[in-house]
């Protein structure tokens, strides 16, 4: 038994209403169960009750058992000063308000049909992968797109978590916080805190003085990122190295110590050097790439703006020294689609947040135009007869499987909730 059932069984009101009594056997009709907030201080607030035909406005607060009260110190907590019914599968103990008057208890349990408990018991009981995987694809479509939308915003909420961070730590300079996220994802998960760092460590001042010097800026990223430290017989490299030599003293910048890019497992295309060069590229004669980013509004906009590819001499190289077939470096749809995900749909919902304004409907548009990503949790949905058509419904699902089913919050989310109304 788990204390968010009680939350669930009291909201909505899944239990015999008629015949209530306190354990003082007070008769109890409920007017309003209260607003269920999920904040701190009781469960549910501003209900009211009758208790023996007298009205009580106030707060109602839930436990497992009665003497759970004082062993969480609501006693000594004056935001439970006000709680008119105390709520409670098991009855322990009579729990007194700072007056030393009783707090009215209600018994739960003696008023839960046998049915309600065992559809319960059956969701909660262990499968394979998620709890509802038997019941998942018989909830209704329209609840099931509601609930996505929920979870597409909450993922948003997330990822724009450390944009606003960095604002607050670059007095709201959105083109270095946009140039910083990008930077992140072009590393991917085994580069992407490194290139962080590295964009992190360049004034945004500076690429903007070299706008139109693409060379520049490829040294000044290879080179904050350690890729220029050693000695090579390649004329590019030589001269990548000399450009960022100069730059270090011009701009009195200094070298760090990030963590090694690597280069093991990742295929070409994904090499550090490429996607440093297409970095630089995207910058190179590029002026108000923020305004721009903020303004596109169709996933064509996005798909002109990167539109780039790496420099000439890696045509031929995936690293200095070594030659190879040629073959253009520009960025892929699937690698746009990536950074249209992870960076530039949450730097437009945290952008329009700050301005009052809300993104997610674009947002939304933006990824119903992007097919779905194809990895193991997406999979398994789909074997439970959950499809993900385009990135949208794949981001919801990533976000229910991380933040509901992998925490066993069923009585959270819609679908179990439904489930739940539903048998």
């Amino acid at each position: 038994m788990k204390e968010d059932f009680l939350h669930y069984l009291w909201k909505f009101k899944k239990f015999n209403t008629s015949d209530l009594l306190t354990t003082n056997n007070q008769s109890i009709s409920i007017q309003q169960s209260g607003q269920y907030l999920q904040l701190a201080g009781p469960d549910f607030f501003n209900a009211q009750i009758n208790i023996d035909n007298q009205k009580w406005a106030g707060n109602v607060e839930i436990h497992l058992k009665s003497s759970d009260w004082y062993l969480h110190h609501h006693e000594s907590d004056a935001a439970y000063d006000n709680v008119i019914l105390h709520i409670v599968w098991q009855h322990d103990m009579v729990i007194y308000r700072k007056d030393n008057t009783e707090i009215p208890t209600l018994v739960l349990k003696d008023y839960v049909a046998t049915e309600t408990m065992a559809q319960y018991q059956e969701l909660l009981f262990p499968k394979t992968w998620i709890y509802c995987e038997r019941q998942i694809a018989t909830v209704d479509a329209f609840i099931l797109r509601n609930w996505q939308e929920r979870l597409f915003f909450e993922r948003l909420e997330r990822k724009s978590n450390p944009i606003a961070l960095m604002l607050e730590q670059t007095q709201n300079d959105w083109e270095t916080v946009l140039f910083c996220m990008l930077a992140k994802n072009f590393g991917l998960n085994t580069n992407g805190e490194t290139f962080f760092k590295v964009a992190q460590s360049i004034p945004f001042s500076i690429l903007r003085k070299m706008s139109h010097e693409v060379e520049s800026i490829e040294a000044l990223l290879l080179g904050k990122a350690g890729l220029l430290n050693e000695d090579k017989e390649d004329v590019y490299f030589k001269n990548l190295k000399s450009i960022f030599q100069y730059l270090l003293i011009k701009y009195q910048l200094t070298t760090h110590e990030f963590e090694p890019v690597q280069f093991f497992k990742h295929r070409p295309d994904n090499f550090p050097t490429i996607r440093l060069s297409q970095l630089a590229n995207l910058y190179s004669g590029q002026s108000n790439l923020f305004s721009k980013i903020i303004q596109a509004d169709s996933i064509e906009k996005l798909y002109a703006l990167f539109q780039i590819s790496a420099s000439t001499y890696w045509q031929t190289h995936y690293q200095f020294d070594a030659t190879s077939p040629k073959k253009s470096k520009s960025l892929s749809k699937a690698f746009i689609h990536l950074i249209i995900i992870n960076t530039i749909i949450p730097i437009q919902f945290a952008y329009a947040k700050s301005q009052g304004q809300d993104s997610t409907e674009n947002g939304i548009r933006l990824l119903e135009n992007i097919a779905a990503e194809q990895n193991g949790i997406i999979q398994k949905f789909h074997d439970f007869g959950i499809m993900a058509s385009n990135a949208f419904e794949s981001q919801s699902l990533l976000q229910l499987k991380n933040e509901y089913c992998n925490k066993s919050q069923c009585l959270n989310c819609a679908i179990g909730i439904e489930l739940l109304k539903s048998n």
